[in-house]
């Protein structure tokens, strides 16, 4: 029997994104006994209990060298909670990541919206290939405030209409937009997390520039605060290399 919703839930409307770091086995010490097995045999489990600080130069040289597996023995999990738009530009990234995502098909969507928030800049100037984004004017944010809440309202009162009328889940759920939130668990290890880094983030020390979409970047950044917590000298030695993953 398909579920009869007997009351529509109240809109909610958001400019932030959300990112958890639910769970991991990540530490410098990883990449050392990764790297040393090479030439120590069994006898690089000794690094695990070996202050990871003594060694960074080694690091520092398989960042350099892009020597990239030892990087890939950790893990880290994250919840994150982030417009559909921003899953499907995620979701580029496999090689190295998990993911499971909420499903319109098994459960009732919420309704929360993404709105940008007063900083997000607005207006893009320049050619593809060539371009920059500045701050719109409070009019503009007035138009795109507005027109987004209206459009969210009447697109999320259609899905109800469906399912109070029977309509399967997964049939009414096209009528949504991408602007609504969505939740997911990925999971990805440093070397893995690094690439998305390089491409999804703007930063100073970066070699290779980088034109990410504003709301990726965003995740982009909360991930990488948490990693640089975990694996310290590691993200050190991402920054000193120019952010390219190795």
């Amino acid at each position: 029997m398909t579920d009869t919703p007997t009351e529509t839930p109240t809109a909610t409307f958001r400019g932030d994104i959300t990112v958890e770091l639910v769970k991991h086995t990540a530490a410098d010490s990883d990449v050392l006994w990764a790297a040393r097995v090479s030439t120590a045999g069994e006898q690089s489990l000794e690094e695990l209990q070996k202050d990871p600080e003594r060694s960074k130069g080694l690091i520092n040289y398989l960042m350099r060298d892009r020597h990239g597996s030892p990087f890939e023995h950790n893990s880290m999990t994250f919840f994150i909670s982030a417009p559909i738009f921003v899953f499907r530009e995620f979701m580029r990234h496999r090689v190295g990541w998990s993911y499971n995502e909420e499903s319109g098909r098994y459960r009732e969507l919420q309704p929360v919206f993404y709105v940008p928030a007063q900083d997000r800049k607005l207006v893009q100037e320049g050619r593809p290939g060539k371009y920059v984004f500045v701050d719109g004017s409070p009019e503009q944010h007035k138009v795109v405030t507005d027109a987004m809440i209206d459009s969210y309202r009447r697109s999320y009162e259609t899905y109800q209409e469906m399912l109070a009328a029977g309509i399967a889940r997964e049939v009414a759920r096209a009528v949504l937009p991408v602007g609504l939130f969505s939740s997911m668990y990925a999971t990805c290890n440093a070397r893995s997390l690094m690439h998305f880094l390089g491409l999804r983030t703007q930063h100073e020390l970066a070699k290779v520039p980088s034109f990410p979409q504003r709301e990726i970047e965003m995740v982009g950044e909360r991930m990488e605060e948490e990693w640089a917590r975990l694996m310290p000298l590691t993200h050190s030695a991402f920054n000193a290399n120019g952010r390219i993953a190795p």
